[in-house]
């Protein structure tokens, strides 16, 4: 079983003939996905997506894969094909077409769609070519066949891509629910007729692989939700992905049947219910739609309300009534139904949002005491299925974190695919497919680019660790006047603290430390600001941690006299 080792060297050049895959995002994480093959000095990319912040990466609104791998050969790009729809594969293309605005986007028509509108905000007219299932592309060097696959969104797609060095399936995300919402099975005859023709490569979605049996039919969750309208008092909030439109659907049934108007809370949850219901993915009964400012005229008992939030995020819709820093108001009568899965790394956010909720009155109902979502990811028996009908040569696990990985590594191994034809890889690692064997040759610059506001890529994790200290444990300032001549103190110290848990009446100890330290250096005669800078951060760090067992921030500012 091959697997990254941490000293990987640079990658040799790509092999003559030979296909090299580097994913750029999506391997020991949920998120951010994007794979570059490379076949004959041409690029294909697959996917584009995010990552969301977590705690531990304050003030970050979004995570970018880093495109310095191809930064230099944007022009080698032949297209990104787009798998489907969900931010963690499209969020990233705006950024990437900032930088070559012709890269060809294909994907399916909800898919092209959804990120048509996204880049209408980023005021990018892309180039795009609408896909479906059943049929091919010849993208240069690539031969790229599309297959229907079943998920948590419409109009997903799988893809084979035949080159000179071989056939590779990449599943994208895909579960095999037999009784969609939609009728549109995962093409297992498709699957097996690759394996047929022989896959040198499988690609394959990980993410629920250390989970048993089979996932739950979207079906099933019908009744569910039903129940949940009849025993609702007053308004009904539902929370879910923005791009989840069976979810919506059913929610939208629901409300029908139970004599309730519907509004969409968010900007991101109306523009994205806009395209579906424009393009005959949501079917959206007639007056049956209502605008948030018209709320007041409704009675709660004949309202649900659908709108982001059920990861927690801090500014979403519903982390926002929680707080009660949105508009609408949740009250004691209020049901609030959490209709999505939890991604890991989000539970204590989540938490927060249901304690925050419940602190109010509103009764929660969430995957943990209710079945109000299935994944949208294909658990193990599943994946077995899918490594017995294509019967790969070699096989790599893509979009997980690394247990998933490697438990989806172990079901490969089960099914008989060779231990030195298992590559598990993560983001960065260079996998070379030359005369039908798969090899890791290597490794490239892979690591996060930060979205803060408007500023992209500035942020730094030596940032990150900035404001994490400020968050933890706060800061105290000294500000002092010295001579630069003499390297004389002749204005100050003046201290001053925030978040430190230091009180002001303590500061005259360490003042007096500060004006011994400025005097004893003055008289050997140092007059660099920069030494006088860390002269004082040294005295005032140790003080404080002598005293208070703290580390804040020590922010000397030295001002030339």
């Amino acid at each position: 079983m091959s697997h990254p080792h941490p000293e990987l060297s640079d990658p040799p050049a790509p092999p003559k003939g030979g296909l090299r895959i580097v994913a750029l995002g999506g391997l020991g994480e949920i998120g951010r996905n994007m794979t570059v093959f490379e076949q004959d000095g041409r690029l294909l990319v697959v996917d584009c997506g995010v990552l969301f912040p977590e705690t531990e990466q304050p003030g970050i609104d979004l995570i970018l894969p880093d495109f310095e791998y191809i930064r230099d050969r944007l022009d080698d790009i032949e297209a990104v094909i787009l798998t489907h729809g969900h931010e963690d594969h499209i969020g990233a293309v705006p950024y990437l077409l900032r930088e070559r605005r012709d890269v060809p986007l294909v994907g399916s028509k909800l898919t092209l769609a959804l990120i048509e509108a996204k880049l209408t905000e980023h005021r990018i007219k892309p180039v795009t070519d609408v896909v479906a299932e059943g049929e091919r592309r010849v993208l240069g060097p690539f031969d790229v066949e599309f297959l229907a696959v079943n998920h948590s969104i419409p109009d997903a797609l799988a893809i084979a891509v035949r080159t000179p060095a071989g056939l590779v399936l990449h599943t994208g995300d895909f579960k095999m629910d037999q009784l969609p919402l939609d009728g549109r099975l995962t093409d297992l005859p498709g699957f097996a007729r690759l394996g047929a023709e022989g896959i040198d490569l499988l690609m394959s979605d990980s993410t629920n692989a250390e989970m048993p049996g089979f996932v739950t039919s979207e079906r099933n969750i019908g009744p569910v939700v039903d129940e949940v309208f009849h025993t609702a008092q007053g308004r009904l909030i539902v929370a879910c992905f923005a791009s989840h439109v069976h979810r919506v659907q059913q929610v939208l049934d629901a409300a029908v049947a139970n004599g309730r108007k519907v509004c969409f809370v968010g900007r991101s949850m109306v523009r994205n219910m806009g395209v579906a219901r424009e393009l005959g993915y949501l079917t959206v009964p007639d007056d049956i739609m209502v605008d948030q400012k018209d709320l007041d005229d409704i009675p709660g008992d004949r309202l649900v309300l659908v709108c982001t939030g059920s990861q927690g995020e801090p500014m979403s819709a519903l982390s926002r009534m929680a707080n009660r820093d949105h508009s609408i108001r949740i009250t004691e009568r209020d049901t609030v139904m959490l209709a999505s899965s939890l991604i890991p790394g989000n539970e204590n956010a989540v938490n927060r949002v249901i304690n925050g909720l419940t602190r109010w009155g509103a009764r929660v109902i969430h995957k943990g005491n209710a079945l109000v979502h299935v994944s949208g990811h294909a658990s193990a028996g599943e994946l077995l299925y899918v490594l017995n009908v294509t019967k790969p040569a070699n096989f790599m696990p893509i979009h997980g974190e690394w247990r998933h990985l490697r438990a989806h590594a172990k079901l490969a191994a089960l099914t008989g695919v060779p231990e030195d034809g298992i590559v598990i890889a993560e983001d960065g690692v260079v996998v070379d497919l030359v005369d039908g064997r798969a090899r890791i040759v290597g490794a490239v610059p892979a690591g996060y680019v930060y979205v803060d506001g408007l500023s992209v890529g500035e942020v730094t994790e030596t940032s990150l660790k900035d404001r994490r200290i400020l968050g933890e444990e706060g800061f105290v300032s000294i500000v002092v006047g010295i001579d630069t001549t003499s390297g004389k103190l002749v204005a100050g110290p003046e201290v001053h603290a925030r978040g430190a848990g230091i009180v002001n009446e303590d500061f005259d100890e360490v003042i007096e430390r500060i004006e011994g330290v400025l005097r004893e250096a003055a008289g050997n005669g140092v007059n660099d600001l920069h030494q006088i800078n860390q002269l004082i951060r040294r005295t005032v760090g140790k003080w404080v941690s002598d005293n208070y067992r703290r580390r804040p921030m020590i922010v000397p500012v030295v001002v030339e006299v």
